[in-house]
């Protein structure tokens, strides 16, 4: 998997990335159409202006089941999307246009999933909220010089600080109902 690690670099924030974003997103709708069941959604740090981030667009689509969804697998293979075996167990992940030169990364998650609901909170409060933007780009810059080569290591880093914020917004979205 040794060429799954191209070196992690961050860029600074690209008003190209939301433009690649709707882009990909448009041709993703016509290849997904039969298995999606909510949209397609601009994730990871790419999706939030002013973020420093490794210049790779995140897409999540929402579908309705992962198995369901397994035969999405070879369509989107025919559109240059790189099937890995990640995290299986709460989607289909694919890098474009390969491995070791990645431009995109789509997340086929069950929509009203807890990974999908997850990933919009966290989207929504970097977006929101400089202090924890900022915050998390400084967990980012530290983690990619310790970690310059190793992507799993770099993401598992980043985990305890998603959780927490993802924590406070539940929290906060509990007691705003209560």
């Amino acid at each position: 998997m040794a060429e799954l690690n191209a070196p992690i670099l961050l860029e600074p924030y690209s008003a190209a990335w939301p433009v690649r974003f709707e882009a990909e997103r448009q041709l993703l709708e016509g290849i997904l159409a039969s298995w999606l069941a909510g949209p397609i959604e601009h994730i990871g740090s790419t999706a939030v202006p002013g973020m420093t981030a490794k210049p790779i667009v995140d897409v999540m689509a929402g579908v309705r089941d992962l198995q369901g969804s397994k035969e999405a697998i070879s369509i989107l293979e025919s559109a240059q999307y790189c099937y890995a075996p990640y995290r299986t167990a709460v989607m289909h992940w694919f890098c474009k246009p390969s491995p070791s030169f990645r431009m995109y990364h789509l997340h086929l998650v069950p929509f009203g999933s807890p990974t999908w609901t997850e990933r919009l909170i966290f989207r929504d409060r970097l977006r929101r909220d400089q202090v924890t933007a900022t915050a998390y780009l400084g967990l980012k810059f530290r983690l990619a010089q310790s970690h310059p080569t190793d992507r799993e290591a770099y993401t598992d880093g980043k985990a305890e600080f998603v959780s927490r914020v993802i924590q406070e917004e539940s929290q906060a979205a509990a007691q705003d109902s209560a």
